[in-house]
């Protein structure tokens, strides 16, 4: 039986990441829930298209058991991400990183999901590939400078134009 992720969304959220993702999983029978990282479900893209999640992260709380993997949609919210830090979803972001990284589920995203998935505390020792702007951020994890990585658990692709690169044995995996 496939495995079900758990898609965080920020906001505003790269589209072009996030459909791909999404459209692999429905192609393969994957099944998700979109949780915006936000106060409200409306979100944007980058290019300002608005979307609908299916939930806020707030109410992931609690039902991490549901999923078995973790994927982190980036967006243009990460450059601004300092100005936000201690709103409740954006804390709310970093206790289901951790939730989801001690229980040993899958941990999939490109671009600065490895950064963000570093400042929870939960990379060390791991291979990630990261925005050639993220890497300097890396304390415990090790940004590697390749266009992807599969460490383990973790899922990382440098950018959008790299997610292609984890896809094939992530999907394998996620099929199981």
């Amino acid at each position: 039986m496939a495995k079900k992720v758990a898609v965080l969304a920020v906001n505003p959220v790269n589209g072009c990441g996030l459909f791909q993702y999404l459209e692999a999983f429905f192609e393969n029978g994957i099944s998700y829930k979109v949780y915006a990282v936000s106060d409200k479900e409306e979100i944007k893209t980058n290019s300002g298209i608005t979307l609908f999640a299916e939930d806020v992260i707030a109410n992931l709380k609690g039902h991490e058991e549901e999923f078995d993997a973790l994927l982190f949609a980036c967006g243009d919210a990460v450059p601004v991400f300092a100005q936000h830090a201690k709103e409740p979803y954006n804390v709310q972001l970093f206790e289901e990183i951790k939730a989801f990284a001690e229980k040993g589920k899958m941990m999939i995203g490109h671009c600065a999901a490895g950064m963000m998935f570093d400042m929870a505390g939960v990379t060390e020792g791991k291979k990630l590939a990261v925005h050639p702007l993220a890497k300097p951020a890396i304390q415990l994890g090790e940004a590697t400078g390749t266009d992807s990585e599969i460490d383990g658990n973790f899922y990382t692709a440098k950018d959008e134009n790299h997610i292609w690169r984890i896809m094939p044995e992530l999907i394998k995996v996620l099929k199981v």
